[in-house]
């Protein structure tokens, strides 16, 4: 990232800080504020990914309040683009996206356990699309986690606030997955149970076939 200048007032020849506009100097930025830049240009990739990513995660939930879940959080996702924007204002910065290699590799994991989810059950397919859902929340727990950190440290008190608020967003939105998982988990179960009684009638009649020589 090219860094940003600050500017700063040299003193004059009489050992004084000279107030006239001409006579500023530019001053590399900060390294802390750098990282927190970086840091913010990619949750704000991570973020567009997701604006794109939830609204097919949604389609293939089967379970209504999963379904809900996906959808919920997709808007709360345009809000947290928002306020990324309005932190980028706030530091003086352009609100410039930076690839984020990281969520890539998630939302192409996601990706894959849709497709694997059209030949398996309703609740196994919803369960895979919890696993790839917290992943994200975790990495971006994680993300916003340490740019809140570093806006405070950096005595940006506004910025934390908005960081501190996605945080909670991302934080509340993996503690209501956690809690949707228990009842899929049981009618997983439920579904494999199913499926061996249905089998076994059939390895029974094929050891019968076998002992009567046929």
């Amino acid at each position: 990232m090219k860094k940003a200048l600050h500017t700063r007032n040299p003193p004059s020849e009489t050992g004084t800080n000279d107030s006239h506009p001409q006579a500023e100097e530019l001053q590399p930025m900060p390294v802390l504020e750098e990282c927190l830049i970086e840091e913010m240009q990619d949750l704000l990739h991570a973020e567009g990914q997701l604006v794109k990513a939830l609204p097919k995660m949604a389609k293939a939930a089967n379970d209504p309040k999963l379904k809900q879940a996906f959808q919920k959080h997709l808007e709360e996702t345009k809000g947290q683009v928002d306020r990324l924007k309005e932190a980028f204002e706030l530091l003086g910065q352009r609100a410039k996206a930076k690839p984020c290699r990281g969520m890539q590799g998630l939302v192409e994991e996601g990706q894959e356990k849709i497709a694997e989810g059209q030949d398996k059950e309703a609740a196994a397919a919803d369960l895979a699309l919890v696993a790839a859902a917290q992943k994200v929340e975790h990495y971006e727990i994680a993300g916003y986690g340490t740019a809140r950190v570093m806006a405070e440290r950096l005595g940006q008190a506004k910025v934390a606030k908005l960081l501190a608020q996605t945080l909670s967003e991302e934080e509340k939105t993996d503690a209501l997955l956690t809690q949707l998982s228990p009842p899929l988990l049981e009618e997983a179960s439920s579904e494999s149970g199913e499926e061996e009684e249905e089998e076994q009638p059939s390895r029974s009649r094929s050891r019968r076939s076998r002992a009567a020589g046929v």
